[in-house]
């Protein structure tokens, strides 16, 4: 049977395994990361500790992600990957005890997700940059669309199951139950990445570990299409993603649907999410990448609004399933334009460079968009920060009118590395 052009990726065996098995590992991390939002606003009855959550899990990005694309550059990144999943399955497996044995305390379940993050961080760049050996470079779009598309409906099932499992286990057990499913679902990219050929690293001899990472940070930042990218990322990450840390707290406080309110928004969320992701390479082919990425940068601040002032639970559904697609479609464009941009040489750390900026701006303004809502109510934060989104992007467009265009030039070509420092 012949696949729809949005799914054509599917058909390359590779990247069918490992879509495969990072679908079942997501639908365990978006159970932990609901029980884990859930447990932390319940207990604390504050939205400042599901900031505190979300910076814990998304800073080691910042702080170890070049580490982790120098190490993508130069060792082999199936044994990388199969490392770090095995580190993540020990943190969630100690989650789970704690959890079962009635010891978890927020502190302690915010340290175990920052050493889950640490992890993650290390072995993501390798799951990036492996992306191109899996699928054709005119399937690229496509697969990462999809990959955001699995990532997504994780997001969408995952929450729905952890609700589940929480009422029907209570909060003692339903919340461990919840992190063993975790904890089990790693096995899935561990078995499914062991089974692939890959290319493998880069012939040495290797500059040092902080040589490498320079390297990376001057390619990103001299070349043109990059510099865009990063730009808007940083807009992005900084002002409209912390409504993802916030979803928690905007169902049990500001609605107060309790659990239940928590799971419908997530899923929502997922759901819009998953719609954009696959069909992404459909829209890039139809109106170009650059004016898919304009479009939905221009609209998702205009639906953050509308989600801020929802009075209920419906209508907050119906609006952040609209965020939701918009917000993925901002993250995986940009990622796509930066994985045909890079040469293959350097792929892992200058794709770590975007790393870098979600992982420090996402839970920087999670954490002071959480603290504001304690303080002067989530719906204000939520608004003025998508308000101050369009400020930025209206200025921009009149300073800088040929940002965009620069994602229409010509990619720098796999051999050309011209843009890195000379060697030392």
């Amino acid at each position: 049977m012949r696949l729809p052009a949005s799914l054509s990726p599917l058909r390359y065996r590779p990247f069918a395994l490992v879509w495969s098995g990072a679908f079942v590992s997501n639908i365990g991390t978006w159970m932990e990361t609901v029980a884990v939002g859930i447990y932390v606003t319940k207990t604390t009855g504050k939205a400042g500790w599901a900031g505190v959550i979300a910076a814990a899990g998304f800073l080691p990005g910042a702080v170890l992600g070049p580490v982790g694309g120098a190490i993508a550059d130069r060792y082999a990144r199936k044994r990388v990957l199969i490392l770090t999943t095995f580190a993540q399955l020990g943190f969630a497996a100690v989650l789970c005890a704690l959890a079962l044995a009635g010891m978890s305390r927020p502190v302690g379940v915010a340290f175990l997700v920052l050493g889950t993050g640490c992890a993650g961080a290390l072995g993501f760049p390798s799951f990036q940059s492996m992306m191109p050996d899996l699928v054709p470079e005119d399937e690229l779009v496509g697969a990462i669309g999809l990959s955001s598309a699995q990532w997504n409906l994780g997001r969408v099932i995952g929450p729905a199951l952890a609700g589940l499992v929480i009422a029907l286990g209570g909060e003692r057990w339903g919340y461990g139950m919840a992190f063993a499913i975790n904890t089990v679902s790693f096995l899935a990219v561990v078995i499914v990445v062991s089974t692939l050929v890959l290319p493998g690293p880069q012939p040495g001899p290797f500059p040092s570990i902080f040589a490498s990472i320079r390297e990376g940070f001057a390619f990103a930042f001299a070349e043109p299409g990059m510099r865009t990218i990063i730009v808007y990322m940083t807009i992005n990450s900084l002002l409209a993603a912390p409504f993802i840390a916030l979803v928690s707290p905007m169902a049990q406080l500001v609605l107060h649907e309790g659990t239940f309110g928590v799971s419908v928004l997530v899923t929502a969320q997922g759901v819009g999410a998953v719609l954009m992701a696959v069909s992404l390479g459909g829209l890039a082919r139809k109106y170009s990448p650059r004016r898919v990425l304009a479009g939905v940068l221009w609209l998702l601040p205009v639906a953050l609004v509308a989600y801020s002032a929802a009075p209920n639970l419906l209508t907050a559904a119906v609006c952040i399933f609209v965020t939701g697609g918009l917000y993925i479609g901002a993250l995986s464009s940009f990622m796509s334009s930066a994985q045909m941009r890079v040469p293959a040489q350097i792929r892992g750390r200058v794709m770590s460079v975007l790393n870098v900026l979600l992982g420090l701006l996402y839970p920087i303004g999670a954490v002071v968009q959480g603290r504001l809502a304690d303080s002067i109510g989530q719906r204000v934060v939520t608004a003025c920060a998508a308000i101050i989104m369009l400020v930025v992007l209206a200025v921009l467009s009149v300073v800088q009118p040929g940002l965009f265009r620069r994602l229409e030039t010509p990619a720098t070509p796999d051999a050309n590395l011209s843009l890195l420092p000379a060697a030392t």
